[in-house]
């Protein structure tokens, strides 16, 4: 776990000064949001709830790397499928579509060379997707899903209901930490943190996994900021109260700032 900015460092000042945000998202994608963190002044503590790894199995990336020239569209799912599942510079076909769920994943495809992803004008998840015009019309074309071991099939069933062949290509896992949870049941006792962001249900239950009962009940005193109203329901069957976001990194940030303007720590 790494909590920033460092003991050291000149007392923050900003819309968010003092405010301990607790970072749950994989390590690899939390820096963003916590550079933004930071600059309004915030003190990010960054624990990854999930780990995210290379599959066990290659052989469905391998195979749609290997057919990539055979497909109309490609989706994928996250910014961990771009990371994971992107096949090597000069492979992608051309004529080839890409779709995303939101800009982030959008910036991800950008960044390795692939323009001009099409993303959601409503929502930024599967059902945004779904109302792409690319995907409303897809009978007889072919569409590959770069999605993580076990993801969810909604999509895919809905675009083999309107008629497209659909493969998946499982690009990555996801795994439980297996640091423990020492530091942030330190954090959590002392009381330096005052908000949680969460940006996936398994991570949640990772976390509560984690935790022993006390440091979970601390945990659960804390507003819960979400993404999307799935997380959020899971986090509140989870005993959490969440707050409903309008986004990614953005509107986790918009919601932070919203909350504390309404509730300064004392």
């Amino acid at each position: 776990m790494t909590v920033y900015p460092l003991a050291h460092a000149p007392a923050p000042r900003g819309p968010l000064a003092g405010v301990g945000v607790i970072v749950t998202r994989p390590a690899r994608q939390a820096g963003g949001l916590t550079r933004q963190l930071a600059v309004l002044g915030a003190t990010p503590i960054v624990f990854p709830a999930i780990a995210i790894l290379p599959p066990v199995d290659r052989a469905s990336l391998d195979s749609a790397h290997a057919t990539l020239g055979q497909y109309d569209i490609a989706i994928f799912v996250s910014a961990n499928a771009v990371e994971y599942g992107v096949p090597a510079p000069g492979d992608w076909p051309a004529k080839l579509v890409a779709l995303a769920p939101g800009p982030g994943t959008a910036a991800a495809l950008a960044a390795t060379g692939i323009a001009d992803a099409r993303i959601p004008a409503s929502t930024f998840d599967s059902e945004g997707l779904l109302a792409l015009p690319e995907l409303r019309d897809v009978g007889g074309k072919r569409v590959v899903i770069f999605r993580g071991e076990g993801g969810r099939g909604d999509l895919g069933t809905t675009l083999r209901a309107r008629g497209a062949v659909v493969n998946y290509a499982e690009c990555y896992r996801r795994a439980a930490p297996t640091t423990g949870a020492a530091g942030l049941s330190e954090v959590l006792r002392e009381g330096r943190a005052h908000a949680l962001t969460l940006t996936s249900s398994e991570g949640l239950d990772n976390l509560c996994a984690l935790l022993d009962a006390d440091d979970l009940y601390r945990l659960r005193q804390l507003p819960a900021f979400v993404p999307h109203p799935r997380i959020a329901e899971h986090a509140r069957d989870r005993g959490f109260v969440p707050v409903e976001t309008g986004g990614a990194d953005a509107g986790l940030i918009a919601g932070l700032l919203e909350w504390f303007a309404l509730h300064p720590l004392t």
